[in-house]
């Protein structure tokens, strides 16, 4: 019996919510090592239209602002958009 090898690959677009996401949440890392290297991040984020969601646990010695971070990732990475009628809810 001949065997078989199955090749399977997902292409995920650049725009797609998922993608967003992480990038948001590499920013909100990315903000809090480069003031407070001992920094420990647990962010999730979860976007939708008009609406991103950031959750988790953020341990460390200086201010981020979450919202800031979050709308300046999104004008960088979305087009045509109301920046002001997104809302990002922080937990």
């Amino acid at each position: 019996m001949k065997k078989f090898t199955y090749f399977t690959s997902e292409f995920v677009s650049p725009g797609h919510p998922d993608k967003i996401s992480d990038q948001i949440a590499d920013a909100i890392l990315d903000a809090c090592l480069k003031d407070d290297p001992n920094s420990r991040v647990a962010c999730e984020v979860f976007c939708t239209t008009g609406l991103v969601v950031v959750g988790g646990e953020i341990t460390t010695s200086t201010y981020i602002d979450v919202q800031d971070i979050v709308r300046k990732k999104l004008k960088k990475l979305v087009i045509d958009q109301e920046w002001d009628l997104i809302l990002i809810v922080e937990f």
